[in-house]
This record gives C-alpha cells, sequence and structure tokens, in this order.
C-alpha cells in the first residue's frame, strides 16, 4: 500500500507531460474521445498521429501490467452487457459534453477553461452517483 501513491502520482505527472507535449509538438489537446473520433471519421493527413496516440495507450497500459509486479488487472467477472451500456453510456456522454475525462479533466482545467471546468463537475457528480448506486443500493460491483 505504501507504494500506490508513487504510482498514481508518477501516472498523473506522465499523462500531464504527455497532454503537454502533445499540444506544443502537434498543437492538439489530448482528449481521447476527440482523437477516436477523428479515426472513425477521418481527415486526410489527419489519422496518423491519432492512430499512434490510441495505439501507444493500449500499448503502454498492457506494458505496465505486464511487467509491474501487483499492477492492477482487468476484471473479468462484470457482465458483458453491463460494460457494453457503460462504455455507450458513456460515448454519448463525451459526445454530448463535447469532449471526455481527459479532454476536459486534464487539458481544460490545466488551460482554466470554465466549460471544462463545468463538464468535469458534472461527470465527477455523475460518478459519484453511479457509484453509490452500483456499488452501495445494488452491489453489483
Amino acid at each position: 500500500m505504501t507504494g500506490e501513491w508513487w504510482m498514481a502520482l508518477g501516472g498523473g505527472v506522465l499523462i500531464g507531460l504527455s497532454a503537454t507535449v502533445l499540444l506544443w509538438l502537434n498543437g492538439r489537446i489530448a482528449g481521447a474521445s476527440g482523437i477516436f473520433n477523428g479515426v472513425v471519421f477521418p481527415r486526410a493527413g489527419d489519422v496518423s498521429w491519432r492512430v499512434a496516440f490510441l495505439v501507444g495507450l493500449v500499448v503502454a497500459a498492457g506494458l505496465y501490467m505486464a511487467f509491474v509486479p501487483g499492477a492492477p488487472q482487468p476484471r473479468v467477472d462484470f457482465p458483458r452487457a453491463g460494460l457494453v451500456v457503460a462504455g455507450l453510456l458513456v460515448g454519448f456522454g463525451a459526445r454530448m459534453g463535447n469532449g471526455c475525462t481527459s479532454g476536459h479533466g486534464v487539458c481544460g482545467l490545466g488551460r482554466l477553461s470554465g466549460r471544462s471546468l463545468a463538464a468535469v463537475l458534472v461527470f465527477m457528480a455523475t460518478a459519484v452517483a453511479t457509484t453509490l448506486i452500483v456499488r452501495h443500493l445494488w452491489s453489483w460491483a
């Protein structure tokens, strides 16, 4: 337990650093939903960096789980239908809010965006309510 906060701090620093580097070198915001949207609905000359970013997210997580002892592993006991519904709701919310947690929470707040602050407050309140319902009222997780 004593090393967990170091890992969280290191992860936060790496996320902030990667968002900053992407903005400096590419002039782009590191919002994962917007990056993914640009792969699904591509524009000429604007796909390769997006694919590299998304592949890097998956590969880095895989390497972390493979080589860091005690790294959290994905849950296999959660109902597949629940995961599909949750994924669709997250996608809908990101589209409706014009960005996701990385775009608003990491990049938007870092730029002191009022719209991002409102979005973060809404999705954090939703996360707290969802956790209360799923874990404590319905005991699903």
